[in-house]
């Protein structure tokens, strides 16, 4: 009387198939996909259900990029561009003339310092170049800049022994 049955291992050798039906299934994880998270792409039926409910329908994208946030830039004005401009923002409601210096509002807009600048002009702007800064300043005015980027130095790195070191 036999007491162990025999594993399904030893059982199939010999046929085709070792009972997993079509012959490529038996080849390692190859129909698995692999373990765990392996083999949920874009494609992965089999496991598509386990990552819909983990993370929602927003891990599917056709590209990285997608699921990437992407910075707006801000729209670049050349200041001899505002300076040819200035009746037009006038009419638009941009501008506004205040004996002899113009108040011109941009505040989404990068100022850049290609061009002349002629009259005062005190712009709103949300980024400036140091030239554009220069040129206004240069001809009377101002660029109010909401967004400051100052670049800060870097601290020295002191000796392990935090020790100044003085040459003689």
């Amino acid at each position: 009387m036999k007491l162990t049955k025999r594993r399904k291992k030893s059982r199939f050798r010999g046929s085709k198939t070792h009972r997993r039906g079509f012959k490529k299934k038996a080849r390692g994880s190859g129909h698995r996909g692999g373990f765990g998270m392996s083999g949920t792409g874009k494609r992965g039926d089999q496991k598509k259900s386990m990552i819909i409910n983990l993370y929602g329908n927003n891990y599917f994208g056709s590209d990285k990029a997608i699921r990437r946030p992407v910075r707006k830039k801000a729209p670049a004005i050349n200041i001899g561009d505002i300076e040819r401009n200035l009746s037009s923002y006038i009419k638009q409601g941009l501008a506004k003339d205040n004996k002899g210096s113009y108040e011109i509002n941009l505040n989404n807009h990068k100022i850049l310092g290609e061009g002349e600048v002629e009259h005062k002009l005190i712009i709103n702007a949300l980024l400036a170049s140091q030239s554009a800064i220069e040129k206004v300043k240069k001809a009377g005015g101002n660029i109010i800049v909401k967004q400051k980027r100052e670049l800060t130095p870097k601290a020295k790195p002191e000796s392990k022994d935090n020790k100044v070191v003085e040459k003689k």
